[in-house]
């Protein structure tokens, strides 16, 4: 295939957006789960709502409007400690626990490595100080450039810009199908991290690589970055 460099999604990709589950079930008992997935799915719905309405916010404010909504829909009381604490927390999100070692290996193969994502520039910077992944990348790309979200084009076009090549000499890498999805209509070879087990989006998309963790896609870099 040619492939030249990889673009990480990063929240549910690199970062595990649902870590946040333990302190939400401290904050808020027997409601810390319902409250994490909420909280995700507002949250990708709000910047998907606002880059179709071009009503763009930075994904940190996105992030913290899809809390205080997901709140009240769950009747629990965000207090100003509270949502202090959960967005503190969202800022230094756990890493996969192989992403590290994995991230390392695709490096020393001679990959160029960038991230790809909703997050502002100072959210990214603060997730990969947090989990020691400084020097794995030489890009961190914000959508915050653009001001669009993902899956708008502009933003995925943000890889192409940054490295000099085609989108087909990119594999784009992420755990979420609906991002798959808008990659792979954007030009990109796409790998799904489907951590889950789960069905695969029903959008006419069959990205070309998946497996259950980033061990497999190293695997799957290794057999194919020189084929096609």
């Amino acid at each position: 295939m040619n492939l030249q460099a990889i673009a990480f999604d990063a929240y549910g990709t690199l970062f595990d957006v649902y870590s946040i589950r333990t302190l939400a079930e401290r904050l808020f008992p027997s409601r810390g789960a319902e409250l994490a997935d909420l909280w995700r799915s507002k949250q990708i719905e709000y910047a998907q709502l606002r880059t179709l309405c071009s009503m763009y916010r930075p994904f940190w404010e996105v992030t913290q409007d899809a809390l205080v909504f997901a709140c009240k829909k769950l009747g629990v009381e965000l207090t100003l400690e509270a949502q202090t604490q959960l967005m503190g927390q969202y800022a230094k999100l756990e890493a996969f626990p192989e992403n590290l070692e994995v991230l390392s290996q695709l490096q020393a193969l001679g990959m160029k490595l960038a991230i790809l994502s909703n997050g502002n520039p100072q959210m990214l910077e603060a997730a990969v100080a947090a989990v020691g992944m400084q020097g794995l990348f030489s890009q961190l790309l914000s959508v915050d450039a653009v001001r669009k979200f993902k899956t708008a084009p502009e933003a995925y076009q943000l890889g192409p810009d940054v490295f000099g090549v085609s989108p087909k000499n990119i594999l784009f890498v992420s755990s979420n199908g609906w991002d798959i999805c808008g990659a792979s209509w954007f030009g990109y070879r796409t790998y799904w991290i489907n951590r889950t087990n789960g069905p695969f989006e029903e959008l006419g998309v069959v990205p070309d690589g998946t497996g259950p963790d980033m061990w497999a896609l190293l695997e799957y870099v290794q057999k194919n970055r020189t084929q096609g």
